[in-house]
């Protein structure tokens, strides 16, 4: 047997005459390269278990296979596994080595986000791993992608505790830079919902917009699941004759009559009005709330 190859085969995508496609390369490091290599291409299958799309035996050190919809489609974790061998004795083989799992398709990173309500903002990279063809020169050279968020796992349904920064994205075609295609970002905030509902999880879906040709039409990328920490909020208090509570617990009366500012925020457009009566008559300087503006 050939022992003490290295193959180290790895995947990257290229665009080869306008379409995608996935080289293996292995590069053996010997005095005497063996000549003659048997790549076999495989991709997982949703039963976890590898199946065979393409083999091929060739004097190069590399190996190419299309992402074609059929055979290999977006959303697919393919592996090429290489064996090498000399020309006239096929039968001294070395071992086979596999590349690491090579996802193809439209992928989140990160691919889950913890966040707290507290206003940050998360960036959030949506990339595709393969290359994005261009057939003409027109502006339908992109992948438009369609952004939705959901609550889940939550016993009450609602509406999402997340905010995105935009609905939609475009996906430009480039040079691949690593495993990376095309990327575009969007910034993901928690909702400060002033409610102590606990931590709540809600999700994250891309779905792509008139998808042309075969391989983009049915690839639905994987969901981001986004787990939001809830964290306590302030409360202040306006009631009855006017008691008051502010939001670090300071209580005092008010019994002024007219339109007052009861709190304003300086860093976002946060404000409440309240309006006072008199309630107390002649017999003593009472007011009362009888109106309430907020935006």
């Amino acid at each position: 047997k050939l022992t003490g190859l290295a193959l180290h085969p790895v995947i990257t995508p290229e665009l080869v005459q306008g379409r995608a496609h996935l080289k293996c390369r292995y590069s053996p490091r010997s005095p005497q390269p063996p000549g003659r290599y048997r790549v076999l291409w495989s991709r997982l299958s949703s039963a976890g278990k590898r199946e065979q799309v393409h083999q091929e035996t060739t004097p190069q050190t590399f190996s190419f296979v299309e992402m074609d919809g059929a055979n290999l489609r977006l959303g697919d974790t393919v592996f090429c596994t290489v064996t090498a061998f000399r020309r006239g004795t096929p039968e001294q083989q070395s071992l086979p080595e596999d590349s690491k799992g090579f996802y193809a398709g439209i992928k989140f990173s990160p691919e889950s986000l913890e966040i707290a309500e507290d206003g940050e903002e998360h960036v959030l990279t949506v990339l595709s791993t393969v290359p994005i063809a261009c057939p003409g020169q027109d502006d339908s050279c992109k992948i438009t992608l369609q952004l939705s968020t959901e609550d889940v796992g939550s016993q009450v349904p609602g509406p999402p505790d997340i905010a995105l920064s935009a609905c939609q994205v475009d996906l430009l075609p480039g040079p691949c830079s690593g495993s990376s295609c095309a990327a575009a970002t969007v910034t993901v905030t928690a909702v400060t919902d002033f409610a102590r509902d606990g931590n709540r999880v809600s999700r994250i879906s891309a779905q792509p917009l008139a998808p042309r040709g075969l391989l983009w039409r049915a690839h639905t990328p994987r969901d981001v699941k986004v787990t939001v920490r809830d964290l306590p909020t302030g409360n202040c208090y306006s009631f009855t004759d006017p008691h008051i509570i502010t939001f670090d617990g300071w209580r005092y009366d008010s019994y002024k009559i007219g339109t007052f500012l009861l709190c304003r925020s300086h860093s976002r457009p946060f404000e409440v009005h309240v309006r006072q009566r008199d309630c107390g008559g002649h017999r003593s300087a009472t007011a009362c709330n009888c109106g309430v503006a907020a935006r």
